[in-house]
């Protein structure tokens, strides 16, 4: 049985000793603060992060008086600008820069081709500017001496010391030396557009576009022969790729010479590409070429768009009404501009589209006309031709969200 001092010492309390569950309170406060940044860390980083999104360009709404016309005719569209880029001289394709469908500026270097020995060509040259110059070097010094030879021969000469033939022979050695320094100067300037020339070949074998298009045919792989000519047998090609500029597309029509009467420089035209019927294109004849072809009794025009856009390719098949001058005259702009009826969207504030500007979205409230078809849909105010705005994207937007565009 414990001594009443020992009861007393039971009942004192041990400040030393930490209460059960004190720390616990902290413990569950620093997990939730985890949790919160956390949560808001991955808020703030699916906030910033771009939407991926499907845009298009408003466009012209197509005149109402579009499908009447004086003449219709199909065609095609063309570039007028187009080559095949190749090079100046044989060589074999180390590297290919370029794919379909990818943009190049002027002067952007497309291939390059072996240039070993163009480079040991360029170092001889090279070499030879500096023999040259030893050498006219080495004749200026003899000319010098030559100088002062001939000056001592004349004073003996004067005093009668040394014959007059000592005296012919120093002006013969002067003039030799004066007459190859004059060769050796000649010689520094052909070695030195050797040297020139040997850079100009070097650089042939770098190939690069002649102007800013799209690569529409890669027609080289690295390893194969190329040549400005065509060498036979089928191993050696002949270009590397063919660039379209894509700014001088145009259509070129063959219209029947019974009716060429009705076409005329300058007359308004409705374009309509065969891949998009429902998409009328504004356009202008260009020219009318001055000969028929006798076999299919036609005469080609050309016919200019008034409008660019991306869709429009290469060899497309379109459909052309040209209209006449009555119809032009009475034609009314159409106010308004040309959009998907995916693009638009409706709330409680009313109609409203997604304008794209800077990869960033903006909120435009728009005031709808009529309807185009099941697809389009007039927009008589808020937007302008040219305008970009988003068709479809993958999260909902909110004004001032980034966006990338989908390819």
């Amino acid at each position: 049985m414990n001594s009443p001092t020992d009861q007393l010492k039971e009942l004192k309390i041990d400040r030393h000793t930490e209460p059960q569950g004190s720390r616990t309170p902290w413990l569950w406060i620093i997990v939730i603060l985890i949790i919160v940044g956390v949560g808001t860390w991955y808020w703030l980083s699916g906030a910033n992060a771009a939407i991926s999104v499907e845009t298009e360009v408003a466009r012209r709404p197509a005149s109402p008086v579009a499908a009447a016309s004086v003449l219709d005719a199909s065609g095609y569209v063309i570039a007028r600008r187009q080559a095949t880029v190749s090079s100046e001289t044989t060589g074999k394709v180390l590297e290919v820069l370029v794919e379909e469908g990818m943009t190049v500026e002027q002067g952007q270097v497309v291939a390059r081709l072996d240039d070993t020995s163009q480079q040991a060509q360029l170092s001889l040259a090279k070499a030879q500017v500096q023999a040259s110059q030893a050498a006219l070097a080495e004749t200026r010094a003899q000319l010098k001496q030559s100088e002062l030879d001939l000056k001592r021969t004349r004073e003996l000469v004067s005093r009668k010391l040394v014959s007059e033939a000592e005296l012919d022979a120093a002006v013969a050695n002067f003039e030799t030396l004066s007459a190859r320094l004059d060769a050796g100067r000649e010689n520094v300037q052909v070695s030195k557009r050797n040297v020139v020339l040997s850079e100009e070949q070097l650089d042939n074998m770098t190939i690069r576009a002649p102007f800013a298009g799209v690569v529409v045919s890669k027609n080289a792989q690295p390893g194969e022969m190329i040549s400005p000519i065509s060498a036979g047998g089928g191993f050696t090609r002949t270009g590397i790729c063919t660039i379209v500029d894509m700014s001088s597309l145009e259509i070129e029509v063959d219209v029947n010479e019974a009716y060429i009467q009705r076409v005329s420089p300058g007359q308004r035209v409705s374009a309509t590409l065969d891949a998009y019927p429902d998409w009328r294109i504004p356009a202008e004849v260009i020219a009318i070429v001055p000969t028929a072809d006798r076999q299919k009794a036609t005469v080609r025009v050309r016919i200019g768009f008034l409008e660019r856009d991306s869709r429009v390719l290469r060899d497309m098949g379109t459909n052309v009404a040209f209209l006449g001058t009555e119809v032009q005259q009475a034609a009314e702009p159409v106010q308004g501009v040309l959009i998907s009826a995916d693009a638009l969207q409706e709330d409680e504030s009313g109609s409203f589209v997604w304008r794209v500007s800077n990869d960033q979205v903006e909120r435009r409230s728009v005031t709808v006309g009529l309807t185009s078809n099941s697809v389009r849909t007039v927009v008589k105010e808020g937007l302008s031709v040219g305008d970009k705005i988003v068709k479809t994207s993958d999260k909902p937007l909110v004004a001032g969200a980034s966006v990338v565009e989908e390819n």
